[in-house]
């Protein structure tokens, strides 16, 4: 039999790349056909094509990018303290609230965002009740700034106002400093928009016993607790330390519970304290956070550098910046919506788009980019295991290294990909992959699912358009 005929006289094995209506008529004909999702680098963009080109052949990019990765690498966050962030973050004022995500006015935040400074404002003793809030939050006497320009970062809605404790995270290896609010659990909380009283109520019980007791037990500890240690952990204990931080609490709730007991702190008190973190599963999260938050931020600001070091949305708009395009340069596109798993009660059309700054931790190569060794958050997100890997797996053609301190067991302890860079991003037409929380659209009812989302891809075209210039 020659060779044409015996290839015709084989079963067919089809693969169909674009568009799926021919994979639909020949499935209709009963063949089995594989679909491969593919779209034409930098979506068939002539002009951004030829700057990936340009780009991609220049060594003083590449040898910047390496230098920007082998910093974030590099960097070894603890928590030294914690603090009202008042007193501790750079160019915080009395009248300044910080928000997640890049600048938005208060005519244009979504109604979470809103909620939370609504919550904040009752907080601080400046309204009494929501009506009061609304009108000083519209009258231009509250400075609204983004968490992520004052070496902070927020979940959520991300809202710090000046009374708020604080965790204090020092980068030993660089010597710059990054915070973030503690975290309130899950449920009605005010990161997700809910200001209802017993959000206040929380919030002053987290200011006025659960901080000073921390702080009393961190000043017994020496060189401070390991971040990035418990991170490394996590990681290898099933965590991607973003959506699941049930290990890593675990770990930090180990580390800190010894010097609490030391402190003179009222028996009672501590017992609330220590019930408080073992009841909060998601208490690391706003460890590890400002923990990438530090080492991104190291690494911000590397001349002819194209690797994103900020990730960041309102609920409004998705914002990136680049280390080589200058310290507080944002490049933004309307925020996507969230797909994956509701909440009993719930449907999809509840949902706000895409809010908070904990796409930090994605940054830094963990979180969705690390799902793969974390099983179980598809339970959390939606999705299946085998595609948890993939996402994986699939973060390593958009980065330009492999972080051996976050190694992923499932991977064969392959270091996470980390490295975002925003020409490979282009030309690969891969975006990166964010596992995130939803909140209601409606300011005040929280929380109502978790799923995954990607940045969109206009933040990318922006920034390499900008490269360019």
């Amino acid at each position: 039999m020659s060779n044409i005929n015996k290839l015709f006289s084989e079963e067919l094995k089809i693969l169909n790349i674009g568009t799926n209506k021919f994979k639909d008529d020949l499935e209709l004909q009963g063949q089995k056909v594989l679909q491969l999702d593919w779209a034409p680098p930098a979506g068939g963009d002539i002009e951004i094509l030829e700057i990936v080109d340009k780009l991609s052949s220049r060594e003083d990019i590449k040898e910047a990018n390496e230098k920007t990765v082998e910093i974030m690498m590099n960097s070894h966050p603890i928590l030294a303290d914690v603090d009202k962030a008042i007193n501790v973050i750079p160019g915080m004022k009395d009248n300044m609230i910080l928000h997640s995500g890049p600048p938005i006015e208060w005519e244009r935040m979504a109604g979470p965002m809103k909620g939370a400074i609504i919550g904040a404002l009752i907080y601080e003793r400046l309204a009494k009740d929501e009506e009061e809030a609304k009108k000083i939050a519209a009258s231009g006497e509250i400075e609204f700034a983004p968490c992520n320009e004052h070496c902070t970062v927020g979940p959520m809605a991300g809202i710090v106002s000046p009374s708020m404790p604080v965790h204090v995270i020092y980068n030993k290896t660089y010597g710059n400093y990054s915070y973030c609010t503690i975290n309130e659990g899950l449920g009605k909380v005010l990161r997700y928009g809910a200001f209802n009283d017993e959000v206040i109520e929380r919030l002053k019980w987290l200011e006025n016993e659960f901080a000073p007791t921390i702080k009393k037990a961190l000043s017994n500890i020496k060189d401070g607790i390991d971040i990035k240690s418990i991170i490394s952990q996590g990681v290898h204990m099933g965590d991607e330390c973003h959506n699941r931080n049930k290990a890593s609490t675990s770990l930090f709730f180990r580390e800190i519970t010894p010097y609490i007991l030391e402190t003179d702190v009222d028996s009672a008190i501590v017992k609330r304290v220590l019930k408080f973190m073992k009841e909060n599963d998601h208490y690391f999260l706003n460890l590890s956070m400002p923990a990438c938050k530090a080492a991104t931020d190291a690494a911000h600001g590397i001349e002819n550098s194209t690797i994103v070091t900020t990730m960041a949305r309102n609920g409004v708009d998705f914002g990136i910046r680049v280390s080589g395009l200058g310290k507080n340069q944002w490049f933004t596109a309307p925020a996507n919506m969230i797909k994956g798993l509701m909440f009993p009660g719930f449907k999809e059309e509840d949902a706000s788009p895409d809010i908070g700054d904990s796409s930090i931790t994605e940054t830094m190569g963990i979180g969705g980019f690390v799902m793969g060794g974390a099983p179980a958050i598809v339970q959390f997100v939606g999705g299946t295991v085998e595609d948890a890997i993939g996402y994986s797996e699939q973060m390593y053609e958009i980065t330009v290294g492999e972080n051996t301190n976050y190694s992923i067991p499932t991977l064969d302890f392959r270091g996470s990909a980390i490295g975002i860079d925003i020409i490979k991003v282009m030309e690969k037409g891969i975006l990166p992959i964010i596992n995130t929380g939803m909140a209601h659209r409606v300011a005040g009812i929280g929380q109502v699912g978790a799923g995954l989302v990607n940045p969109p891809m206009e933040c990318f075209k922006k920034a390499i358009l900008e490269f360019n210039k």
